[in-house]
């Protein structure tokens, strides 16, 4: 029972996390960059990955490890929706975050990045997208511990 508690509360704390640091990132990338918001738009990324990262293991050790079994979830189309709208948010960081990554070196020495107009458009378009699957991803959450749409088969 604690297991299944603790499993639930990291899980949430990353997705909370996971949204907290894309909206300090789009936060700061609505400015102009200076050294210290660029480095600050580095930093949330980095925490973005991870917290994606700690939400990817957790909720498998939930769906393989706790009360409703493996079963249960894949069998379940809002589970399902929710992994593919996962694959295709992690998909769609992988541009912003080739970007930030392309800062590093001009951070290093001293200086603020560029980002032309059209580049930080992009850039935050993807995230607002990243932002709306969350939030699907949330309503899916909802229907999947509620039974809605099981079974799929």
């Amino acid at each position: 029972m604690a297991a299944t508690i603790t499993a639930a509360y990291l899980h949430h704390l990353a997705a909370f996390l996971v949204v907290g640091t894309l909206m300090v990132e789009l936060v700061l990338l609505k400015g102009e960059l200076t050294v210290d918001s660029a480095r600050s738009v580095l930093r949330m990324d980095m925490a973005y990955g991870i917290s994606a990262t700690v939400l990817l293991i957790v909720g498998f050790v939930r769906v393989f490890h706790t009360e409703k079994g493996s079963m249960y979830y894949f069998s379940s189309g809002p589970f399902l929706v929710k992994l593919a709208l996962f694959i295709v948010v992690a998909l769609l960081s992988i541009y912003p975050t080739m970007k930030f990554i392309g800062w590093r070196k001009t951070l290093r020495q001293g200086r603020a990045p560029e980002l032309d107009t059209g580049t930080r458009r992009k850039i935050r378009m993807l995230i607002h997208i990243e932002l709306t699957l969350i939030f699907v991803i949330i309503l899916m959450a909802i229907m999947m511990a509620r039974g809605i749409w099981y079974p799929v088969f």
